[in-house]
Parts: C-alpha cells; sequence; structure tokens
C-alpha cells in the first residue's frame, strides 16, 4: 500500500467501537495497528484514515475534545458506490446525518456531479461518502 500524501488522524474515544464502525459497516480495512497505542491505520477504495484513541496514544491534542469531535470539518470520501454503506447503515439502525440526494456544483466552466449522504461516526465526525455522476458544460 502506498500512503496518500495527506492522511488524516482521528482521535476517537474507542478504538474497539470505531473500528468496528469503519470496518464492519463502512468497508474499510485494517492496514496495520498498535493495539498498545490504541492506534490503526484503514483504508478502502483509496481512502485512507487513521484513528487513535485519546486516552491511550493521542499526543499532540491542542484543546478540549468535546463530543462531537471533529467540528467545522467534514471528510468527503469518494466511493465507486453508496448503495452498500447505505444499506449497512440501514442494517445497523444508524441515522443519517443527511439524506442521500444527487447535487450538481460548478467547477469552472462544467458541473460535476455527486450522489451523496452524510453521516456521523460514533465520535461525531461528519463522514460524506459520494460516488462521481459525471460532468456536463454549464
Amino acid at each position: 500500500m502506498k500512503h496518500n500524501a495527506l492522511v488524516p488522524v482521528l482521535y476517537v474515544t474507542s478504538t474497539k467501537k470505531t473500528l468496528e464502525f469503519y470496518t464492519k459497516i463502512l468497508g474499510f480495512h485494517i492496514e496495520y495497528q498498535r493495539e498498545e497505542e490504541g492506534f490503526a491505520y484503514l483504508s478502502m477504495q483509496g481512502l485512507q484514515i487513521m484513528i487513535c484513541q485519546i486516552d491511550i496514544g493521542a499526543s499532540w491534542i491542542t484543546g478540549e475534545l468535546v463530543y462531537p469531535l471533529g467540528r467545522g470539518i467534514n471528510f468527503q470520501m469518494e466511493v465507486k458506490e453508496i448503495k452498500p454503506i447505505l444499506s449497512n447503515l440501514q442494517e445497523n439502525n444508524i441515522k443519517l446525518y443527511m439524506e442521500p440526494k444527487d447535487t450538481w456544483y460548478r467547477k469552472n466552466d462544467t458541473q460535476v456531479g455527486n450522489r451523496q449522504f452524510l453521516v456521523q461516526d460514533p465520535d461525531g465526525y461528519l463522514l460524506r461518502f459520494f460516488e462521481d455522476l459525471g460532468s456536463k458544460p454549464l
């Protein structure tokens, strides 16, 4: 696996709970982990994130961490299809932050389409999954 040039580290309250959500529901894979540090490196379809449990291994905390964590940011994650993820979320009774919808965004002289939805992970990080709908001229 080649590491992406930018990989966010999410500080979490429970590595176990977070791994269950990201691997069993969202479909990420554990590339490697250091259980003694509450750390794991995850990937899925070219997406990469790291998680680190707050009370075990997190050392670069710049302020108080209060739920929901990650306020002011959402993580855009492109996947081939959102439907399998949506099915897993529904089967596990996980409420969406934003229901699926098609949105077109202006990009210079074209529009690019996303079929997207938002969900919060167990610590409140906002995840925006989308599949590409292509592009069209303005």
